[in-house]
C-alpha cells in the first residue's frame, strides 16, 4: 500500500496549517486516524473519509470489528490497516505519526460485558483512551473527536437530557466512558491537545452485529425476519433516543471540521425517544413478520428512559438528524436482509 506518510516532526507545520484552512471545508488529503475503524460506527466513518479523499489509516483488533466492513478500502493507496490493539502504547504511538486528525471510536461498548468484567473494560476504554491521548499530544495531533456515551447520564428524571445534566453512570461501561472524557477534556486543558466529545445515544444501522450484546435494534430485526419472538428485558415501557448511523457519521465530520468544537462536549440523538414495546411493533410492521412480543427479566444496569437535547450540536455544529425512524429501520432491514449469514 502506497499510504501517503509523514514523520512525526517533519512536515508538522505545513501539515497543521493545512488542516486548519480546511477546518470548515473537505478533509481531502487530510492524514486521519480511526480508531475501531473496521466496527460498526468506525467503518461507516472510514467509508465517508474514504469519500471524502482523507488519507486514512485504522486501527482494530477485530475482537468485534469486522474486516468484511473495510474490504473494499484493503488495497487502496489512501488506505492503511493496522492490527493491533489500542493498549499497546508502542503500537498507538507508530500508528499517530504523520496524523492531523483522529476519531477515536475503539472501545468495549457492552453495559451487560461491563458488569461481567469490569477491569477488560476499564482497561480497554480508560487505558486504551490514555495511551491515544498521550501519543497525540506527542505526535503533534491538531484534534481528537473522541466519542462516549450517553450512559454516562446514567438515570435522569428530566427529558430530554442536556449536555449539562449531572453525570452518574450506572454501569462500569458508563463509568469507564465518562473517565475517558475527563481524561481528554485534561488533556485538553493540560497540553492544549484540541479534544471533542461526543455522546451518542442508541445508534442503530447496517453493520451493527446482532449478538447478546449487540443493539436491540439488531437483534430485533434478526428475529423478525425469521418470525421468532421479540424478547423485551422488562416491561417495554422503558424509552431510547435512536439515532441512524449516518447522522452520527455526519456529527463526527462536523466536530472535527468546526474550531469552536475544540473543549466541547455534544449529545448526538434524534431528539425523539421511544418506548421499546412500540419500537417492536413498528419493526414487526416493517418487516411484516409474524413474531410474537416476549417479555423478560429487566435487564441489570439499564438505565430507564432517556432522550437527547441536541440543541447544542444544532446550534455550534448545525447538526440536524436526517433519517427518520421508520426510514433507519427500512435502511437496516435491507442491510440484515442482504446479509443475514
Amino acid at each position: 500500500m502506497q499510504f501517503r506518510r509523514i514523520t512525526c516532526n517533519r512536515d508538522r507545520l505545513k501539515l497543521n496549517l493545512h488542516f486548519r484552512l480546511m477546518t470548515t471545508m473537505s478533509l481531502r488529503d487530510v492524514q486521519v486516524l480511526v480508531t475501531g475503524g473496521a466496527g460498526f460506527i468506525g467503518s461507516n466513518l472510514v467509508d465517508r473519509l474514504m469519500e471524502e479523499g482523507a488519507f486514512v489509516r485504522v486501527i482494530d483488533n477485530f475482537s468485534s470489528g469486522m474486516r468484511y466492513n473495510i474490504q473494499q478500502w484493503i488495497g487502496n493507496e489512501r488506505f492503511q490497516l493496522i492490527e493491533g490493539d489500542i493498549r499497546d502504547q508502542a503500537l498507538v504511538n507508530n500508528a499517530v505519526c504523520g496524523v492531523s486528525l483522529v476519531f477515536h471510536q475503539a472501545a468495549i461498548v457492552s453495559v451487560p460485558l461491563s458488569v461481567e468484567d469490569p477491569r477488560l473494560v476499564t482497561d480497554v476504554n480508560v487505558m486504551g483512551t490514555l495511551n491515544l491521548l498521550d501519543a497525540s499530544r506527542r505526535a503533534g495531533v491538531e484534534r481528537i473527536v473522541v466519542t462516549s456515551s450517553a450512559a454516562v447520564y446514567g438515570d435522569q428524571e428530566k427529558m430530554p437530557i442536556s449536555e449539562t445534566a449531572e453525570t452518574k453512570p450506572l454501569s462500569p461501561y458508563g463509568a469507564s466512558k465518562l473517565a475517558a472524557e475527563e481524561m481528554a477534556l485534561s488533556f485538553n486543558r493540560t497540553y492544549g491537545l484540541s479534544t471533542t466529545i461526543l455522546r451518542p445515544f442508541n445508534i442503530y444501522g447496517p453493520r451493527q452485529r446482532g449478538s447478546a450484546y449487540a443493539g436491540v435494534i439488531t437483534v430485533f430485526l434478526q428475529s423478525a425476519f425469521s418470525n421468532r419472538p421479540l424478547i423485551i428485558e422488562g416491561d417495554g415501557k422503558q424509552t431510547r433516543d435512536f439515532v441512524f448511523v449516518d447522522d452520527v457519521v455526519e456529527c463526527n465530520i462536523r466536530a472535527a471540521r468546526i474550531t469552536k468544537a475544540d473543549g466541547r462536549v455534544y449529545n448526538i440523538g434524534s431528539g425523539n425517544r421511544i418506548a421499546i414495546e412500540e419500537l417492536a411493533r413498528l419493526i414487526i410492521e416493517v418487516t411484516a413478520s409474524q413474531s410474537d412480543i416476549v417479555h423478560g427479566s429487566p435487564r441489570e444496569g439499564d438505565i430507564r428512559d432517556s432522550q437527547a437535547s441536541i440543541e447544542r450540536a444544532s446550534s455550534e455544529l448545525d447538526y440536524r438528524p436526517r433519517v427518520s425512524m421508520r426510514e433507519g429501520l427500512r435502511k437496516t432491514a435491507e442491510w440484515i436482509r442482504n446479509n443475514i449469514d
